[in-house]
C-alpha cells in the first residue's frame, strides 16, 4: 500500500480512485466492511482504491482540552489499513485551517481535483466541512456537481448494535477486551518498547517485562490474559495493568508475566506488541506479598487453561 502525506504527493499518474474517508480509529469490522466494498469496486472499474484519513485525530485539534486516547496510533492504523488490500492511504495533517474548509471546497478541491475520485463510499452518519455542516445528502449533491458518485452504507451491526470506534473505546476503557475483540475482529493490541521494571519480578518464578509509558488507550486497571510479541516472537502471558498497590506506593505499570519464557535479547528499543485476550479480574490490594504470590499462581493456572483450550480449538478441524 502506498502512503501519501500531502495532496501534492498525489500526482496525475496515480490515476482516478474509489475513495473512503474517515478517522478509521481501530480499523474495526465496520471500517473493514466498507473498505472491502471500496477495493472490490475499484478492481471492477480498473481504478485505484484509496482511504483518506487524518493525523492527529480531529478531536485533539478542535477540543484540545478534552482527553482523547486513540485505539490505534497512526503507524499501527496504517499497517491495519495496508492489510485490507487498499492501494493507497492519504494521511492529511489535520489543522485548524483544514477544519475551516467548507463542504463545497472539500468536495471540489480535495475529492474531485486532488484525489480524482470517481466514487466515494461512506457510512450514513458521515459529516464533513466546516462545523461538520454537511452530511451524506450534501456529499451526494456535491458529487453530482463535481463528477463523482456516492455510495452510502447503513451502520455495520454486531449483536444488533452498530460497530463504532466510540463503542470500542468504552469497552476497552471498562476492561471488556473480549467485547472489544468482537467489534475489532481481532484482539485489542498496543505497541511499545520495554521499560525497566522495579525488580519485583525476580521474586517470582515467571519472568516479567514492563511496557514503556504508553500515552494512548489502555484497558481498565486489572489482570488480563495476554500475548506479548517480542521482536516477532509470541509469548503467552498474564498482564497486570495498574498500580501494584500491594507493594506500597502506587506506580502505574503495564507488567507482563511470561508463561513460556526463554532467554531472549531485549533492549530498550526492542519492539513489543501486547494483545489483550481476556480479563481475569480487577486489581486489588493484597494483605501480604505471599497472598499476592498465591493469587498470581491462580491467575497463571487460569491463563494456561485458556491457552490450552485455544490450541485445542486451533487443531480441531
Amino acid at each position: 500500500m502506498q502512503i501519501f502525506r500531502s495532496l501534492s504527493e498525489l500526482t496525475p499518474d496515480f490515476g482516478s480512485v474509489v475513495a473512503t474517508i474517515g478517522n478509521f480509529d481501530g480499523v474495526h469490522c465496520g471500517h473493514r466492511w466498507v473498505i472491502d466494498q471500496v477495493t472490490a469496486r475499484a478492481r471492477s472499474l480498473g481504478l485505484r482504491s484509496l482511504a483518506l484519513t487524518f493525523d492527529p485525530h480531529p478531536v485533539r485539534v478542535l477540543r484540545p482540552e478534552a482527553p482523547h486516547s486513540v485505539i490505534t496510533p497512526l503507524a499501527q492504523k496504517l499497517d491495519l489499513l495496508a492489510s485490507t488490500g487498499l492501494d493507497a492511504t492519504l494521511v492529511l495533517p489535520f489543522t485548524l485551517e483544514l477544519s475551516r474548509t467548507s463542504a463545497r471546497d472539500f468536495a471540489g478541491q480535495i475529492l474531485a481535483r486532488a484525489l480524482r475520485a470517481v466514487e466515494v463510499h461512506e457510512g450514513e452518519n458521515f459529516r464533513f466541512g466546516f462545523g461538520a455542516a454537511a452530511g451524506i445528502d450534501g456529499l451526494t449533491e456535491l458529487g453530482r456537481e463535481f463528477g463523482f458518485a456516492v455510495q452510502c452504507y447503513s451502520p455495520h451491526l454486531l449483536r444488533r448494535e452498530p460497530v463504532s470506534s466510540s463503542r470500542i473505546r468504552k469497552l476497552i476503557g471498562a476492561g471488556d477486551v473480549s467485547g472489544a475483540r468482537a467489534l475489532l475482529g481481532r484482539p485489542f493490541a498496543v505497541r511499545s518498547t520495554p521499560a525497566s521494571g522495579r525488580g519485583y519480578g525476580t521474586r517470582y518464578t515467571v519472568p516479567t517485562i514492563n511496557l514503556a509509558p504508553y500515552p494512548e488507550l489502555l484497558p481498565a486497571n486489572g489482570v488480563y490474559i495476554t500475548e506479548l510479541n517480542v521482536a516477532g516472537e509470541a509469548f503467552e502471558a498474564v498482564t497486570n495493568v495498574g498500580n501494584r498497590p500491594t507493594f506500597g506506593a502506587d506506580s502505574f505499570t503495564v507488567e507482563s508475566h511470561l508463561l513460556n519464557f526463554h532467554p531472549i535479547e531485549l533492549a530498550e528499543d526492542t519492539p513489543l506488541e501486547l494483545s489483550f485476550l481476556h480479563r481475569l479480574r480487577e486489581e486489588k490490594r493484597w494483605p501480604t506479598p505471599e497472598a499476592l504470590r498465591e493469587q498470581i499462581g491462580h491467575d497463571v493456572r487460569r491463563a494456561k487453561r485458556f491457552f490450552a483450550l485455544r490450541a485445542l480449538k486451533t487443531k480441531t478441524p
